[in-house]
């Protein structure tokens, strides 16, 4: 079974976190919802509490097959200011493991310099943290083992793309045409 992290910091978007969740689990795929900080209680921008899985000191040593950010703000800047996270980052990114951002999150990979020369995409307004990427204005793009969407009216297609990415394309059509999307 294919496992993923998705890191909750205060101030996520809801709707760009849960959907992954949610999407990804009806695929059947292992997802533990961490928490960037030593608290599992985290809250959104729109003032919505989640209990996460686990703290990031639970993962940090451990393996999954893809790390997802959420993004919203200031979300996406916590999220930009863990060390432990961006090491993580870092390491799947050297083994070539799978990572997702949707929306102001890919600014944590494109400062990191994660972007350069691969097409990516982002909420408007911050393609000037992409650091060498080519920016696209679609609402999803997947650059090799990197998956981006734009923003909350692409989380679907974002969560489905990660299906695709993780699992199988016949998988994420199956859902979509379960959902109705």
């Amino acid at each position: 079974m294919k496992r993923v992290y998705i890191f909750f910091a205060d101030g996520f978007e809801e709707i760009e976190a849960i959907t992954p969740v949610d999407i990804l689990r009806r695929a059947g795929v292992d997802v533990t919802t961490v928490s960037i900080t030593n608290s599992l209680k985290v809250t959104g921008s729109h003032n919505i509490e989640i209990t996460t899985d686990t703290t990031i000191n639970g993962v940090r040593d451990t393996k999954a097959d893809m790390l997802i950010l959420p993004g919203g703000l200031p979300g996406a800047e916590n999220l930009n200011s863990s060390r432990v996270l961006k090491e993580m980052i870092q390491n799947y990114s050297d083994e070539g493991r799978l990572i997702g951002a949707i929306c102001a999150a890919p600014m944590v990979l494109g400062e990191m310099g994660l972007l350069a020369s691969r097409k990516v995409t982002c909420y408007p307004g911050f393609e000037k943290y992409l650091n060498g990427a080519e920016v696209s204005t679609n609402a999803v793009e997947t650059s090799s083992n990197i998956i981006t969407g734009k923003g909350v009216g692409a989380a679907m297609r974002f969560s489905l793309e990660l299906v695709t990415q993780l699992v199988d394309k016949k998988t994420a059509d199956e859902l979509a045409e379960k959902m109705v999307v």
